[in-house]
């Protein structure tokens, strides 16, 4: 277990090191985070390598018995390399190059960026081959963030048009056809025509920006998956990592395709940013931790766990006193198994001089010293357990592809794709049940409940998946706006939604609505469900039960005869199809007859009050997080403010 902070020495006197490492020390810690924006400083003039700084940095952490994970330096490129190659420079999508002095802006499809970070990363991974210091290599930072995801320059147009020509095998004609280009006579001659999807009057069409979207992601899959085979090439026992921001799910990238270069996945957990008036509710916070756990589905490290108030130029919510520690505990009862703190000491000058640390510039030992102390001496006691892998009996699909279609066209204004999740999730975290949020491509066989909400392009080799686990006992819950479109973001001909799912859900969707609100009907139970009244809203489709029997119908004027919610036997399993966004109470009653029907337990607790186990035959514990800023009496115990347990069973 690596249990440590995020360490800068070179934006201070080196004089402070030792002093620093000592209190690294004195707090818990075994390991540090480095280099991660240090290219100028390895390489001040082009290929003049000098790594001596970090030489001294790693003596001393030796001499302290501090371990170092070593970042690769490409997410913060050098002042002289964008002089000599300002292509390298992303571009908005007005127009305007991204000018040096921020991070992340250079372009993923530039020559140069390659070429200089493959040199760079050749001569740094090469000087520190072997050296048992290093326990990992971080690659790049938060690849994606804060809109770096997105190029308009040429370079990215002419690789976008080799991308089409290279799908569609130089057919011009080919993509003409699927992308039904005569609408708008927006037919190309030549791929060399095509533009990218920048803001132009009304919108672009639907298939070429998802197409666009698949190119961004694959542009920086290939990115990454560059660096870490250049590590591994240099030294094939590097562990190679890198650091994941939050908002996965709304990049344009997906994650899950570039945790399959990866050795270790982390993230960086920050549960409140400047600018925020309280922190997201604990079932986002761990819906987040669960889906970062989901990219690889095995545990995953925290590199960037909070502690101050958080800002780049607002600043922001003061984790309460035992706050971010209690947060480091949910982290690890979600599957995270090292955890290091951003950062040990708050910058004085530069762009995060709000991003409070450990310590702050004061350099003074308070509070949030003493809870990092605290939380390292006890979590540091039970490493066997948060080694142990985290059984999930339920899952929740995404789609990246339906995701970017949803991006492309929302089609309601109030449908976020990720929050609705979320409120799926939050059925099942009240419940402390784990649960896995998972790419489409992974294997459903071992589940015993399949979520999957708006994955709005259907699939064959999914379907196939599906279908198989609902045969083989499993039950699957599909939502509305599930297989409305083909895989080039057409809604097919002649084909009746669910398109492919008609046969296994029983239903057919007759017609849709979008609403412009949380609770713009109401739907009543049926059958067992019997005298059961909710609410639904944002979207429904208006489902004609055909061979499944209905467990809600609407219960507004015109539509009584439609199903709103529907179940089906089917083989050994089950299938539900939820027609609406319903509200909280009616979701909570629908999924827990479904873990009644599946024999998965919940385990009742306090409001606010978070239970996960953790661990093996090794080593098993309990741990109770209490998320309320208030003290709770819960099973003989007393939780204070924000308090943690963790009990051995």
């Amino acid at each position: 277990m690596w249990l440590g902070v995020d360490y800068y020495p070179e934006q201070w006197d080196p004089a402070l090191m030792e002093a620093d490492m000592d209190t690294i020390r004195e707090m818990g810690g075994n390991v540090i985070r480095i280099a991660e924006f240090s290219w100028h400083l390895m390489e001040k003039v082009e290929r003049q390598y000098d790594f001596s700084f970090f030489d001294g940095v790693i003596a001393m952490a030796k001499e302290k018995g501090l371990k170092v994970i070593m970042g690769t330096p490409t997410a913060a490129i050098p002042a002289w390399l964008a002089k000599k190659h300002p292509s390298i420079l992303s571009q908005f999508e007005n127009g305007q190059k991204r000018t040096f002095g921020g991070r992340h802006v250079y372009c993923f499809n530039s020559p140069e960026m390659y070429e200089y970070s493959e040199k760079i990363i050749r001569a740094l991974v090469g000087h520190y081959r072997g050296e048992k210091q290093i326990v990992a290599w971080q690659i790049d930072n938060e690849i994606g963030h804060e809109g770096s995801d997105l190029c308009w320059c040429p370079q990215c147009q002419k690789a976008f048009q080799s991308f089409l020509s290279e799908k569609f095998g130089g057919d011009i004609d080919k993509l003409n056809d699927t992308y039904g280009t005569t609408f708008w006579s927006q037919e190309y001659n030549s791929f060399e025509e095509i533009p990218l999807p920048a803001e132009t009057i009304t919108t672009h069409n639907p298939a070429l920006r998802l197409d666009w979207e698949r190119f961004r992601s694959l542009s920086i899959c290939r990115f990454m998956d560059f660096q870490a085979h250049l590590v591994h090439e240099v030294d094939p026992q590097a562990v190679v990592m890198h650091d994941f921001p939050g908002g996965g799910l709304d990049k344009h990238v997906d994650y899950s395709q570039v945790a399959k270069s990866l050795d270790v996945v982390a993230y960086n957990n920050y549960p409140v940013w400047g600018g925020q008036k309280v922190p997201i509710p604990p079932h986002e916070i761990a819906f987040g931790l669960d889906y970062i756990r989901g990219l690889s589905r095995k545990n995953f490290w925290i590199t960037e766990a909070i502690m101050g108030a958080q800002g780049h130029d607002v600043t922001g919510f003061l984790p309460r006193p035992n706050q971010a520690k209690m947060w480091s505990y949910q982290g690890m009862a979600h599957g995270c198994s090292s955890m290091m703190y951003f950062r040990y000491r708050g910058a004085a000058k530069g762009a995060e001089q709000f991003c409070y640390g450990v310590l702050d510039a004061d350099n003074v030992k308070g509070r949030k010293f003493y809870e990092v102390q605290s939380f390292f001496r006890d979590i540091s006691q039970y490493a066997q357990a948060m080694d142990a892998p985290i059984h999930s009996d339920v899952a929740i699909v995404y789609d990246y592809d339906s995701l970017a279609s949803f991006r492309i066209q929302r089609q309601s204004i109030l449908l976020d794709c990720a929050g609705e999740m979320k409120k799926l999730y939050k059925a099942f975290y009240d419940g402390n049940i784990p649960v896995d949020v998972i790419p489409a491509e992974a294997d459903l066989s071992g589940y015993k409940v399949v979520l999957l909400p708006q994955l709005i392009i259907t699939k064959p080799e999914f379907r196939a998946k599906a279908e198989a686990f609902v045969q083989n006992g499993g039950t699957l819950v599909l939502t509305y706006r599930n297989a409305v479109k083909d895989a080039d973001n057409n809604i097919p001909f002649g084909e009746i939604v669910p398109v492919g799912y008609t046969g296994l859900t029983g239903v057919t969707v007759t017609e849709t609505e979008s609403l412009q609100d949380l609770n713009a009907f109401p739907v009543e139970g049926q059958g067992a469900f019997a005298g059961s009244q909710g609410f639904g809203g944002i979207f429904r489709d208006m489902l004609e039960a055909r061979d499944a029997e209905v467990l809600y119908r609407y219960g507004d004027t015109f539509y009584t005869k439609f199903a709103a919610v529907t179940r089906r036997k089917q083989g050994a399993g089950t299938v539900y199809y939820l027609g609406c966004a319903l509200d909280e109470g009616t979701t909570a009653k629908l999924m827990g007859t479904i873990l009644a029907d599946n024999q998965i337990e919940t385990t009742p607790s306090e409001d606010g009050v978070e239970i996960m186990i953790r661990g093996s035959a090794e080593q098993k514990v309990r741990m109770l997080i209490n998320h309320n800023d208030h003290e709770v009496h819960f099973q003989n115990k007393i939780l204070p403010p924000f308090g943690c347990t963790v009990e051995l069973l």
